[in-house]
């Protein structure tokens, strides 16, 4: 067994994926015996802790990328890291409802954004957001949630507002940082894992 093979089976493991588990792009990487497996095994793993959160809002927010990016082996991977880190039935629902709305948010708001039409911002938007009024995650760690999703959305203005709205709450930027590192590792992980 050479060294790609024994890292992908470590993160399939990690994972609790069966080791003959393969897509296309493991199997890529295996057959070029790619040095980018290390590095990919490190960044999944580091998605799991941080300095700056706690190994709940770590797995909700991995939860809620992985689930955004309709990624049916990561999300069942968050769903049992969010449950063995405490998290409730309720904020794991609240994290999955969070990626849902986003998505449509990411689009409604990137729309306007690039048509920049002064009409577009004068009629209502229609969309029901009630999951942000009084989230059970509290709404610090929503809105952490919600700029994290959609910075891997693409949509800039909400990724200001988000920004914009922690910064007023007190949220270090180093908090928010970290939560955008972590949707991003989570969604390379899923550009190989899927």
């Amino acid at each position: 067994m050479n060294e790609s093979t024994e890292l992908i089976n470590e993160i399939l493991q990690g994972l609790g994926i069966d080791a003959a588990y393969r897509t296309n792009s493991l199997s890529l990487l295996e057959k070029g015996e790619s040095r980018y497996l290390r590095d990919l095994k490190l960044n999944f793993t580091s998605t799991l802790t941080s300095e700056q959160l706690s190994s709940k809002e770590c797995a909700l927010l991995g939860l809620a990328t992985a689930v955004n990016n309709n990624n049916t082996p990561l999300t069942a991977f968050f769903t049992r890291y969010a449950e063995e880190q405490g998290a409730t039935a309720t904020e794991i629902g609240e994290a999955v409802g969070c990626a849902s709305l986003l998505a449509s948010n990411n689009v409604f708001y990137r729309f306007r954004h690039f048509t920049q039409k002064e009409k577009y911002t004068q009629i209502p938007a229609r969309i029901r957001m009630q999951l942000m009024m009084k989230p059970v995650t509290g709404k610090e760690f929503f809105e952490l949630l919600s700029l994290a999703i959609s910075a891997v959305n693409g949509c800039e203005m909400c990724v200001n507002a988000h920004e914009d709205s922690l910064v007023k709450l007190g949220t270090t930027e180093e908090r928010i940082f970290d939560a955008v590192r972590i949707a991003s590792l989570v969604t390379a992980t899923g550009k190989v894992v899927f």
